[in-house]
C-alpha cells in the first residue's frame, strides 16, 4: 500500500456515511462446493484455484460491498512451509491475495453501470489470529503456547508482504486476545504509513475468547494511532448490540461489526451447528447502525444475499 496521512476507511465514511464490508468469503467458497477441510482454509484456493476466490469477490461487490477483505486470513509464510512452500513461494501467495481483490475491484469498476454512483471500493489485506495457523480451534480461546517474541515473529513476515501491496488499509481480525492485539498494535506503530482496523472476536456481550474485557480492547485500540476502526467479527449476532454500546462508552472513533450467522462450528468436526433466531438480518442491521456501527457487514456464512440487504437497509431501504 502507498503509505499516506489519509485513512481511507474515515475518507469513505465521510463521503457516505456507513462502509458495508462484504461476507464471509471461505464459507461462500464452501457454498459454491470448494471442500476447504484444510489447514490452510481458503488460502489454498490461492494456490490451486485463485478464480474461485476471484468468483466471491466480484459477488460481494456486485451486492452492493464497498470494501473486500482478502483470502490471506489463514495465509502465513508458515503454513505454506508446512505445504511444502519455500518463502519466495509463499510470500507470492499472500501478495497474490491482494492481486486478487484489486482485480476484482478493478473489473467491477470496468463493467458495473452502477459502479459510479458508488465510492471505489476498499481493499483490506486480512491477518489473521495466530490460532488461525494453529488450525485447531484456538483462535476461539486466544490460549498459545509461546511468549510475545514468537508471537510477533509469526506474525511479521506475512504483516510485511501486505503492508507493501495495493492494499488500502490491514484488517486485522478475529483477534481473541488482548496479547495478541497489543502485539498486531506493535507492529502498526512500526509500519509508518499503513492503516488497519481491529476486529475481536467475543465469546459473549462483554468478554473476548480469552476471558478479557471488550472495552479492555477497544481502550487499548483507541489509544494507538493509524487504527481507522475498532469492532467484532466471528461472533454471534446475539451479542453485538451490547458490544456495540460497550465500544461506544470508550470511543469516538468508527465501529465496525461483522457477526457470523449466529451457528456454531467445532472445530473437532469442522461442522457447523445451526442456530435459532427469529431477527431478521434487515432488523439486525438498521439496529447495529442506529446503536453507532458505521462498518457493518458479515462473517462466516453471511453470503452476498445478507451483504445485498445490508447495502439496502443502509441506503435507507
Amino acid at each position: 500500500m502507498v503509505p499516506g496521512l489519509v485513512d481511507p476507511f474515515k475518507d469513505m465514511l465521510d463521503r457516505q456515511g456507513f462502509v458495508v464490508l462484504d461476507g464471509g468469503l471461505a464459507t461462500t467458497l464452501e457454498a459454491h462446493g470448494h471442500d476447504l477441510n484444510d489447514e490452510l482454509w481458503s488460502a489454498r484456493l490461492l494456490l490451486e484455484n485463485p478464480g474461485a476466490v476471484l468468483r466471491v469477490h466480484r459477488e460481494f461487490l456486485g451486492a452492493g460491498a464497498d470494501c473486500l477483505i482478502t483470502a490471506s486470513y489463514q495465509a502465513s509464510l508458515d503454513g505454506f512451509a508446512r505445504c511444502g512452500l519455500n518463502a519466495e513461494a509463499g510470500a507470492a501467495a499472500i501478495r497474490s491475495s491482494v492481486d486478487l481483490a484489486v482485480k476484482a475491484r478493478r473489473e467491477f469498476l470496468e463493467s458495473q453501470e452502477a459502479a459510479a454512483a458508488r465510492s471505489t471500493p476498499l481493499i483490506a489485506a486480512s491477518i489473521g489470529p495466530y490460532g488461525a495457523y494453529l488450525a485447531d480451534g484456538s483462535e476461539y480461546s486466544g490460549r498459545y503456547d509461546i511468549d510475545d517474541g514468537a508471537l510477533r515473529a509469526f506474525h511479521a513476515p506475512r504483516w510485511g508482504i501486505l503492508a507493501d501491496t495495493e492494499a488500502d488499509l490491514l484488517a486485522c481480525e478475529t483477534i481473541p486476545s488482548l496479547r495478541e492485539a497489543a502485539v498486531l498494535l506493535g507492529l502498526l506503530a512500526d509500519t509508518p504509513g499503513v492503516w488497519a482496523w481491529f476486529s475481536f472476536s467475543c465469546r459473549d456481550g462483554v468478554h473476548l475468547n480469552d476471558g478479557s474485557r471488550f472495552v479492555d480492547a477497544v481502550r487499548l485500540c483507541a489509544g494507538a494511532g493509524r487504527v481507522v476502526a475498532v469492532g467484532v467479527n466471528c461472533t454471534a449476532p446475539d451479542h453485538v448490540a451490547a458490544l456495540i454500546s460497550a465500544a461506544r462508552a470508550e470511543t469516538d472513533g468508527p465501529i465496525i461489526v461483522y457477526p457470523n450467522s449466529g451457528e456454531t462450528y467445532d472445530a473437532t468436526s469442522r461442522t457447523w451447528c445451526p442456530a435459532v433466531s427469529d431477527v431478521l438480518w434487515e432488523d439486525r442491521v438498521r439496529s447495529w447502525f442506529s446503536a453507532g456501527a458505521q462498518g457493518i457487514g458479515g462473517c462466516c456464512r453471511i453470503g452476498p444475499q445478507k451483504i445485498a440487504m445490508t447495502r439496502r437497509v443502509l441506503n435507507g431501504g
